[in-house]
């Protein structure tokens, strides 16, 4: 219990102490590395000792003064979301803020609340979830350090605001590691309201009018799945008579569930950027790239798939399951296919973030043990790959002062260290042997098994979507132009430390994920469904993807090994047989010079925003309308 208080307590405390600390750079970069090692070190002895103690343990039963100070923290939350709805004139989110928070105090206030269970839980889904959110969440606290000296520098226009910046990014490792071990859904509802803040002051860090803009849009839409969330809480404890999350697991299949769990998964949808609600994740991406790397990638957005995972077995095959899996799976779909048309790099990401959120999504929704462990492979996998895809990103615009992936061609030349370690985030991506593959293969093994054809067909198609966009980028990056100039790489220190790691961690879980999956989740999914985990991938298929990833980290030093020495040869495309010496240019049919330059097609015309986008926001709210309508009317 001290070390799971420590993990929740202390980002908050390192907080207040950066907040002081307005002046003083050196020491607050200090300051952020040693409350990142010892978050870190928190972090592996708190999972060292729950496989010591080989079980699932319950925390604080009842707590009144705890209770307290959690009332205490949602009004707050109120009074500072309202001060910034009247102070930027954007009522409406005072309005939802009000809507959510004055039931529930008066529900505490009022003596109606009960407390059924405990208020913190430790069991093998907390432990994945905070070595995702500790460690990557350091990291990526890490590689802010030099990244945000470099923002600042290219960008003198924007006020330096690091000494808010930092403070606000440990609040949300404190909010996550609360969200994650509550079991109570008002200490899981304060600490998902501090998570919904934390990106709208983040998102709005510059200050600009689009920031600010895309701040708001963000807090509205959380704000939005925080009234679902809290109408759960009211609905619950006043009719249902518990507080605890693993009490829908506990009642699954009660008809009386399917109500609270449709709103709880509305609430879900939102945090995660599912369509309709995907608007705030792709706006969020004015933000500087840490904030990108840590709210909207690796972190954040898991917290909706998290609060997902556990509902499972409550949304096997009623509304609220359906629900889910509809909207999840044309989630993906629609924006693997928005996607293609995208050649800001953070954009893309931004997609394919949300694309991987709705595959998650649809698995929990499925409510079977094979899908929610492929869910959580997911989870894993993404949170690593695409935190790693975000900061190298980040590290090439600085270097460059573009994040388009036109502007990336010849990377492997230019830069080319930095191209490698994006080079191993998107194969950690899409390609074999590599985990978000297998995981995807595991979702289509569950969704055949649960007979559910839509599924089937959006993953199907929407995975073969992802090579369009995945396969242009990779290309871009290895695409060599002779004579193409070398760029000086002044990538800092403590951003190489955070990539280089994450890359060795996409690599690591490739080859360690069965013993993950032995070790972590499977026993999770037994005590889960209370059955044997079938066998999902066997040991024969793990052996090939073991040496498929083996040939592949072998094969480029052999071809080093087989050029050393030998005279380098240029290879030069075929222009109608003249050449300039390069593959810069040549000399037409009129005997004059022509450039060349090769460009991706990005089919902006058929898989454009403003083709797509607007149709597919309208068919997911269509949806959500349709099912949230048939849960009410089951209540009535």
């Amino acid at each position: 219990m001290e070390l799971i208080s420590f993990l929740i307590l202390f980002p908050f405390a390192a907080a207040i102490v950066l907040a002081f600390m307005k002046r003083q750079t050196l020491a607050r970069d200090i300051v952020v590395y040693l409350s990142c090692a010892l978050i870190v070190t928190a972090d592996i002895a708190y999972v060292a000792l729950f496989f010591a103690g080989g079980k699932d343990v319950s925390f604080v039963p009842e707590s009144e003064p705890a209770d307290s100070v959690i009332l205490l923290g949602e009004i707050f939350l109120m009074v500072l979301v309202c001060y910034y709805g009247f102070r930027y004139k954007k009522y409406y989110v005072a309005l939802l803020s009000a809507v959510q928070t004055v039931p529930v105090v008066w529900m505490e206030l009022a003596g109606k609340s009960v407390v059924s269970g405990s208020h913190i839980f430790s069991d093998k889904l907390t432990v994945i979830m905070c070595l995702i959110v500790g460690i990557v969440g350091c990291l990526i606290c890490v590689y802010a350090v030099g990244y945000m000296k470099e923002y600042h520098a290219h960008h003198t226009e924007f006020k330096d605001r690091r000494a808010f910046f930092f403070p606000m990014l440990f609040v949300f490792l404190g909010a996550m590691f609360g969200l994650v071990f509550s079991a109570n859904l008002t200490w899981m509802y304060f600490f998902w309201e501090i998570t919904s803040i934390c990106s709208f002051l983040l998102i709005g860090y510059n200050r600009s009018r689009e920031a600010t803009e895309n701040s708001f849009r963000a807090l509205w839409m959380n704000l939005l799945g925080g009234v679902g969330f809290a109408a759960a809480i009211l609905y619950c404890e006043m009719n249902l008579g518990f507080s605890n999350l693993s009490d829908f697991v506990q009642y699954a299949g009660n008809p009386m569930l399917v109500f609270p769990v449709i709103l709880l998964a509305f609430a879900a949808l939102t945090k995660s950027a599912q369509m309709p609600f995907s608007r705030w994740l792709l706006g969020a991406m004015v933000a500087p790239t840490p904030t990108s790397a840590l709210l909207h990638s690796a972190t954040m957005v898991k917290a909706g798939v998290y609060l997902l995972i556990r509902l499972s077995p409550a949304m096997y095959g009623n509304a609220a399951g359906m629900m889910v899996t509809t909207v999840g799976g044309f989630t993906f779909f629609a924006a693997s296919l928005l996607a293609i048309a995208q050649s800001d790099g953070k954009k893309v990401l931004a997609y394919s973030t949300i694309s991987n959120l709705g595959l998650i999504a649809a698995c929990a929704g499925v409510g079977i043990h094979e899908a929610v462990w492929a869910a959580i492979l997911l989870m894993m996998f993404h949170a690593v790959s695409k935190s790693l895809m975000f900061l190298s990103v980040g590290a090439v615009e600085n270097r460059t002062g573009s994040r388009n992936i036109e502007d990336m061609h010849g990377l492997i030349v230019k830069l080319p260290g930095l191209a490698f370690v994006m080079m191993i985030g998107i194969a950690g991506m899409f390609l074999a042997p590599f985990g978000m593959l297998v995981s995807k293969w595991a979702a289509l093994h569950a969704f055949v098994d649960s007979k559910n054809v839509l599924l089937v067909v959006f993953l199907v198609f929407g995975s073969a979507t992802t090579l369009f966009y995945w396969a242009k980028w990779l290309g871009k990056l290895v695409a060599v132009i002779h004579r193409s100039q070398h760029l000086e790489n002044r990538t800092k220190k403590c951003e190489w430390f955070s990539m280089i790691t994450e890359a060795v961690l996409v690599v690591a879980l490739c080859v360690l994920f069965p013993l993950v999956s032995v070790v972590l989740v499977e026993p999770f999914l037994q005590g889960m469904f209370h059955n044997s985990m079938p066998t999902v991938i066997s040991s024969s298929d793990i052996n090939v993807m073991i040496m498929m990833l083996c040939i592949m980290l072998v094969l480029p030093v052999v071809v080093r090994l087989l050029a050393w020495g030998k005279q380098k040869q240029v290879s030069l495309s075929y222009m109608c047989g003249v050449n300039e010496g390069d593959d810069r240019g040549f000399i037409d049919s009129f005997g004059e010079n022509k450039p060349v330059y090769l460009a991706n097609w990005y089919m902006e015309d058929y898989f454009g925003e403003k083709k797509l986008l607007k149709p597919v926001q309208y068919i997911a709210s269509a949806v959500i309308v349709v099912f949230m309508a048939v849960a009410t009317g089951g209540i009535i």
